[in-house]
C-alpha cells in the first residue's frame, strides 16, 4: 500500500459530506472529471474500491468508510501538528537548554522557569549546571542554547561566535561571625575590615572579584583560609575563622553562624551575563527564555 495522499483523502471526505461529485468539485474549485480521476487514482493506490454505482450517481463503499475513519484521525493529527508548529514559530513551544553556574540557578534560572510554566507551558527549559570553563564549550558545540556566566569568565566581547547581554549586577555582601565587633556596626564599609583574616578561593573568578573589591576599598585582604564552596565559607565565618565577601545570589540573610551585612557605601558587584550563539537570539523560543531570565534578574533589583 502506498502512502496515503491527504489531498485525495480530502476529496473523498468532501464527496461523503456533499453527496455528489459535482457538489464536491464546486466546493473544491475543481472539475467533476478531475475529482473522479483523483478518486480513481486513490482507489488504485489503496487497492480497494472506493465508489460504486447507485442509480445515476455514485456512493461510497464500505471500504471507503473505513478509509475515512482513519483519514479523519489523520486530518486531526495534521491540524494538531500545524498548531504546534505555529506555537514553535511564535516561541510558545519547543525546548531550550540553559547552562548556568551554580548560584545563578536558584536565583535567576528557576524563577524564569516558573514564569514560563505559567505563560508558556509547552516550552520546556532544560537546566544544566556548568562552570564557565565548561559552559561556553557547551554553547559552542550546540549542547545548550543559552549560557549564564560571570562577566569576568565570558569570552571577549569581540568573539564573533557569541552574542552577550548583561543580565544582572549581583551585590556583594560581607559575612561576619555573629559575635564580631562590627556585626551590628552602623554604616559598615569594606575598608573597616582591612585588618581582618579573609576567606576566599585560591584561584578563579571569585578570588579576582574579592581582590578587586578590596583593592577598590584601598587594601589587600590577608587570606587566612582557602575555600570555594559557599556553604563551607559561611560555616568557616560562623566559626570565627575570618570574614568573606559573599554574592547575594549565593547567600541567605544568615547561615552557619554568620551574619550577612550589606555594603551600601561601597556597593561592590559581580556582573552576570547571558550568551547565545550569534544569531540565535532571534529564534522565538530562545528569545522568550532570554526575556524570562531578564525579568527574573530584574525582579532581584
Amino acid at each position: 500500500m502506498n502512502d496515503w495522499d491527504l489531498r485525495k483523502l480530502r476529496l473523498l471526505r468532501a464527496l461523503d459530506e456533499l453527496g455528489t461529485v459535482r457538489a464536491a468539485a464546486e466546493a473544491l474549485r475543481m472539475t467533476p472529471s478531475g475529482v473522479s480521476q483523483q478518486l480513481a487514482v486513490l482507489s488504485r493506490e489503496l487497492g480497494v474500491p472506493l465508489l460504486e454505482a447507485h442509480g445515476r450517481r455514485v456512493r461510497l463503499t464500505s471500504s471507503a468508510h473505513v478509509v475515512l475513519r482513519h483519514a479523519d484521525a489523520l486530518f486531526a493529527q495534521v491540524e494538531r501538528g500545524r498548531a504546534e508548529l505555529e506555537e514553535h514559530r511564535r516561541g510558545e513551544a519547543g525546548e531550550v537548554r540553559v547552562g548556568a553556574f551554580a548560584t545563578a540557578i536558584p536565583g535567576v534560572v528557576i524563577p524564569a522557569v516558573e514564569r514560563l510554566r505559567s505563560s508558556c507551558p509547552r516550552l520546556a527549559v532544560r537546566v544544566r549546571e556548568a562552570e564557565a570553563a565548561e559552559v561556553y564549550d557547551l554553547l559552542a558545540s550546540g549542547d545548550i542554547e543559552i549560557a549564564l556566566s560571570l562577566a569576568v569568565d565570558a569570552p571577549a566581547s569581540g568573539d564573533a561566535r557569541f552574542t552577550r547581554s548583561s543580565l544582572l549586577a549581583d551585590p556583594l555582601d560581607v559575612a561576619l561571625p555573629v559575635h564580631h565587633r562590627l556585626a551590628d556596626a552602623p554604616g559598615l564599609r569594606l575598608a573597616d575590615l582591612a585588618g581582618e583574616p579573609w576567606i576566599y578561593g585560591d584561584s578563579g573568578p571569585w578570588r579576582d572579584i574579592t581582590l578587586t573589591a578590596c583593592a577598590d576599598a584601598g587594601f589587600v585582604p590577608e587570606r587566612a583560609h582557602v575555600a570555594a564552596d559557599w556553604a563551607v565559607i559561611l560555616a568557616m565565618v560562623g566559626a570565627g575563622l575570618g570574614v568573606a565577601l559573599v554574592p547575594r545570589l549565593a547567600a541567605p540573610r544568615s547561615g552557619g553562624g554568620a551574619v550577612i551585612r550589606e555594603l551600601p557605601a561601597d556597593r561592590p558587584r559581580r556582573h552576570v551575563v547571558s550568551a547565545v550563539r550569534a544569531g540565535a537570539e532571534d529564534r522565538p523560543h530562545v528569545a522568550r527564555v532570554l526575556r524570562a531570565l531578564g525579568e527574573a534578574a530584574a525582579g532581584r533589583g
